[in-house]
């Protein structure tokens, strides 16, 4: 396939707000052994997004300085040394950068061919929600079917990956949400929804399992949450931190962390390595693809805008007033 020289993309010159972003274009990313460049059909907005945009989240070392962690395309070219895809496969992939354009430079191992039956907006919507979810929720933290999960921010992408994972393995959930339109949207997914604007959910877990408390939770609130996620924990509970929206600093106190013997944790996925990334990939492959092709559980799309059209994505982003994935369309 001849590629072309160039390429639409979204750039960043200064941080700054949505209209921070333009539309330029750039030359094709250059491949490294163990790449494949995938032609971008769509591509997921996500908060570290808008965190890179404003010049909070700068890519890790050698990682494109694009926008963009998750996208679903077509496999064009290989590097010398990619194994597992050829030229017109369909791949989604969990990237490291530079997303929001119209080719991309992905490791093998950080890639996924689409669930039977997708097509490239819902393929893109999988890879940030579902490498986060299962990294978190059931590797570090190790949720088992029998124990209980508490989610914060349960009609975001990741809350509502979370609430579906968990409750398909056979634990009880709990999710948070801001609103009656939102709790009733995660109450069809047979979850205990808790309108944190009208009820302390540290009250409401208390009340719901007998003073017991969940065995896990995930939580991408922080600050002011902290001490409330520690009320609501079970014994050896499991806080697992996946962003801090309302600020990374809290005052703790020791004593319930020591006395109930909690563990408190929390990653990020993209400084991951790319080892890390591909053992998260086959896990996926093996025991998550097939739950999305019998459409037992599925990704949630709120909106899609075209590329040109990222600023208003990301305004959508920040309102918070979506449910589910925002996403775009950059080809068909």
């Amino acid at each position: 396939m001849k590629l072309p020289e160039t390429m639409r993309c979204i750039t960043v010159p200064e941080p700054g707000g949505p209209e921070s972003m333009k539309l330029t274009t750039a030359p094709l990313p250059v491949l490294r052994d163990d790449e494949i460049l995938i032609r971008v059909q769509a591509a997921g907005v996500n908060r570290p997004d808008v965190q890179q945009r404003k010049g909070l989240y700068p890519p890790p070392p050698g990682a494109s300085p694009l926008l963009g962690l998750e996208v679903a395309g077509e496999v064009v070219a290989l590097g010398a040394m990619a194994s597992g895809f050829f030229p017109g496969h369909k791949v989604t992939a969990l990237c490291n950068g530079g997303g929001y354009a119209e080719y991309v430079a992905v490791s093998a191992g950080q890639c996924l061919p689409w669930p039977e039956g997708y097509d490239a907006i819902r393929a893109a919507a999988l890879p940030e929600n579902f490498f986060t979810v299962w990294a978190n929720v059931f590797d570090i933290a190790g949720l088992k079917p029998e124990e209980s999960l508490l989610v914060h921010g349960g009609t975001s992408g990741i809350g509502l990956t979370a609430l579906q994972l968990a409750s398909t393995f056979g634990s009880r959930v709990f999710a948070t949400a801001g609103s009656a339109e939102k709790c009733a949207f995660i109450e069809r997914y047979g979850v205990t929804a808790i309108n944190y604007k009208e009820q302390d959910f540290a009250a409401i877990i208390h009340e719901q399992t007998e003073k017991r408390g969940v065995d896990v939770i995930l939580d991408m609130v922080g600050g002011p949450y902290i001490q409330k996620n520690i009320r609501a924990l079970a014994q050896r509970g499991r806080l697992v931190q996946v962003a801090f929206m309302q600020g990374s600093k809290a005052e703790l106190d020791l004593m319930s962390v020591m006395t109930k013997r909690l563990t408190i944790t929390g990653s990020t996925m993209r400084p991951r390595s790319g080892q890390e990334k591909a053992a998260i990939a086959a896990a996926l492959k093996h025991k998550v693809w097939p739950l999305l092709e019998k459409g037992i559980i599925a990704p949630v799309i709120d909106k899609v805008f075209a590329l040109e059209d990222a600023a208003s994505a990301h305004t959508l982003m920040e309102s918070s007033a979506h449910i589910g994935k925002i996403m775009l369309r950059v080809a068909d």
